[in-house]
């Protein structure tokens, strides 16, 4: 489904993405895992256009993946971002439409099967963004990147700073959309859920892939134990 080759990137004249190659077949789930810093986010940023490619090339069902963050939404990709980025001063439900904005068709189904993923959010639909806690919120956001029904679907730290209750319900709610059939891209500083959650995994550091396996694999490699499970 997706193939980076060479991929290189770079914030100014700063190079931050050395030539990462890897690739996410169609109904996976692949982890992304690695120290703060090591290129992980602007890997996703690439993919979804909000950060240029310098270098490499990506392809999505054999075909170049070019072109502006909305048109990628239109190809079925979309991201849900770190620190979450909702829009505060409006409506949950009001974010939530703004996801389906290249996508504007069948709204009220749109709402009502992400209202039956985080029933949460059906309760507080009207209620202000900035209203909700740090849970409510990452669900918001990864519904809103849903509203455009992507087959792609990019996460970007969905556990960050969550209350181990809701982390577990986090990462369900990630098992029950791959499930649906989306194909997940999933970068998460929890390596050990993520890694457990994952059909494949890659670990990222200073802006390379040094190691890729099976998701189990990887939870047992000595090396990535000893780095990032802290055992």
């Amino acid at each position: 489904m997706l193939e980076v080759d060479s991929m290189r990137s770079a914030y100014g004249r700063i190079a931050v993405l050395h030539g990462v190659s890897f690739r996410v077949d169609r109904g996976e789930i692949v982890a992304l895992i690695g120290s703060n810093g090591a290129g992980k986010t602007t890997i996703l940023r690439v993919l979804s256009g909000v950060q240029p490619l310098t270098g490499g090339s990506i392809c999505l069902d054999g075909r170049p993946l070019v072109g502006s963050p909305s048109r990628r939404v239109e190809l079925g990709i979309a991201h849900s971002p770190e620190g979450r980025q909702v829009f505060g001063p409006l409506s949950v439900e009001d974010n939530l439409r703004l996801g389906a904005y290249r996508h504007r068709a069948d709204m009220t189904q749109k709402l009502e099967r992400t209202y039956s993923l985080f029933p949460a959010l059906a309760e507080k639909r009207l209620k202000r963004a900035s209203e909700l806690s740090g849970g409510q919120q990452q669900m918001l956001a990864i519904g809103r990147a849903l509203m455009a029904e992507p087959k792609f679907l990019l996460l970007d730290e969905p556990s960050l700073g969550l209350a181990p209750v809701v982390i577990d319900q986090m990462f369900e709610t990630i098992r029950t959309l791959n499930r649906q059939g989306t194909t997940i891209l999933l970068v998460e500083q929890n390596a050990a859920a993520a890694l457990s959650l994952a059909d494949r995994a890659y670990v990222v550091e200073t802006g390379k892939i040094v190691r890729e396996g099976a998701g189990t694999a990887l939870r047992n490699d000595p090396a990535v134990r000893a780095a990032y499970l802290g055992l």
